[in-house]
């Protein structure tokens, strides 16, 4: 997911889709504890993503 991607949507929408990637993030650790995911770069990748999500929050709250 790209920044420009995330900085044309609403502050609500961006709530909603970050609730979603955590839920998927807590699913993705459970997964690679039990041995159960292909490899532990997605984690890293949705977990950028959710930093790229509260950023672009915080970027329009300043607004």
């Amino acid at each position: 997911m790209k920044f420009s991607d995330i900085e044309n949507k609403s502050v609500t929408e961006l709530i909603k889709q970050k609730s979603e990637l955590a839920t998927q993030l807590f699913d993705m650790k459970m997964k690679n504890t039990l041995g159960q995911q292909q490899g532990p770069h997605q984690i890293r990748t949705v977990r950028r993503d959710i930093a790229r999500i509260n950023t672009a929050i915080v970027r329009k709250a300043a607004r």
